[in-house]
């Protein structure tokens, strides 16, 4: 009967689920933001290459122009694949074999050294349709562990490979193979020098050089309306004991769903791993987005018998840009609160792409369809938007 009676209302669709977001809407959100169309396809992107001790005093300006030269070298390359109708997780993947290749980030060749003086690789992926996933960790020999990392979630019945399993596993998909010794840089091994030297944490090392989580990351939106995310990693410096940080582990470091959002994070990983980071954010996301929609029903008039005029669905609400922001920052003020450092980067499946840290930096970079194409270094670099 309900059903019958909703069908038989002359009422239009969007005037009233307008008028419910219109309520939703803080205040201070551009006018295009409340009444985004989440029906109009729309790509995105942001990647990080790592966040930490970053002070302007401790880079000249030939390395920050190098930096960002590299973040937008990477993000135009996922932009192109999203633009020409690309998958978000061919997006991720491309950029992040990017930046493996690139010795600026601590990802692939330039990756840090472990105790031992040798360099171990992890990475993970997830397609937020089906929440597919694949990852690998403590990889020496394979060149691109994120392409590692989606070949354990397509071409393997498991999620997580390690060790000499995980690069058998890459040579019998014929990943390229490459020396432990192409991993390598001298800039590392001072790194590891200095921190052997020191005899303290990574975490508590004042070194700039050696404290920057140099993970590299991205997420993206395509046009499809598919999430996808992924991180890649060669861990802290000075590592013992096969330690495992966040990078390669799903809902910690990396985490896709269609219907919340996709994360990848990079940071003091026992933290993000105690905190759940990535699927943390995701099911902050969605409970929030159930919220929303339950409040706009409840603007909806009721007819004479008291029943909806309306039922709202969920296919015409939107979380704002502000209210993503405000779930994301709560879950790193968590991470904060325990005594963890780092970021992470989001997008949403409205075509938000969100930063969120509390370090002095974050290497990072966004691009979406409405032709915003942004990278930043700096924690003061105004980056926002909507502001």
């Amino acid at each position: 009967m309900l059903t019958a009676r909703i069908q038989s209302i002359k009422i239009s669709v969007w005037a009233v689920a307008m008028a419910a977001l219109t309520v939703l809407a803080t205040p201070a959100l551009a006018q295009e933001d409340e009444y985004r169309d989440p029906q109009e396809p729309r790509w995105s992107i942001a990647i990080h290459g790592g966040a930490g001790t970053m002070r302007r005093d401790s880079m000249t300006e030939q390395q920050q122009a190098d930096y960002k030269a590299a973040l937008q070298k990477a993000l135009d390359t996922g932009a192109a694949i999203l633009k020409d109708g690309g998958t978000a997780l061919d997006a991720v993947e491309a950029t992040i074999r990017l930046m493996e290749d690139d010795p600026r980030f601590n990802a692939g060749k330039g990756a840090v050294f472990t105790w031992e003086g040798t360099n171990e690789l992890d990475a993970s992926i997830m397609e937020g349709n089906g929440r597919n996933a694949g990852a690998a960790t403590g990889v020496t020999r394979t060149r691109h562990p994120i392409s590692l990392a989606r070949k354990v979630m397509e071409d393997s019945p498991h999620v997580f490979l390690s060790g000499a399993g995980a690069d058998q596993f890459a040579r019998e998909q014929a990943l390229e193979q490459v020396d432990p010794a192409f991993f390598e840089t001298e800039r590392r091994k001072d790194a590891l020098e200095r921190f052997k030297a020191s005899q303290v944490s990574t975490l508590n090392d004042s070194g700039d050089d050696d404290y920057k989580f140099g993970t590299v990351g991205a997420v993206a939106l395509d046009l499809n309306g598919n999430l996808a995310a992924g991180t890649s990693t060669g861990g802290m410096t000075g590592k013992r004991w096969g330690r495992i940080g966040d990078s390669p582990v799903i809902g910690a470091g990396t985490y896709a769903d269609d219907r919340s959002c996709a994360v990848s994070a990079t940071g003091s990983g026992e933290y993000f791993i105690r905190v759940g980071v990535a699927k943390e954010i995701c099911s902050r996301l969605y409970a929030r987005f159930r919220r929303e929609i339950d409040v706009a029903q409840a603007t909806v008039p009721l007819d004479a018998e008291g029943f909806p005029t309306y039922i709202i669905h969920a296919s015409e609400m939107i979380l704002t840009q502000a209210q993503v922001q405000e779930e994301v920052d709560s879950v790193m003020q968590e991470v904060g609160d325990l005594g963890g450092d780092g970021g992470v980067i989001v997008t949403t499946p409205i075509g938000y792409t969100i930063y969120s840290f509390n370090t002095e930096g974050m290497y990072r970079g966004r691009a979406d369809s409405d032709g915003l194409s942004e990278v930043a270094i700096f924690a003061d670099e105004v980056t926002d938007p909507v502001e």
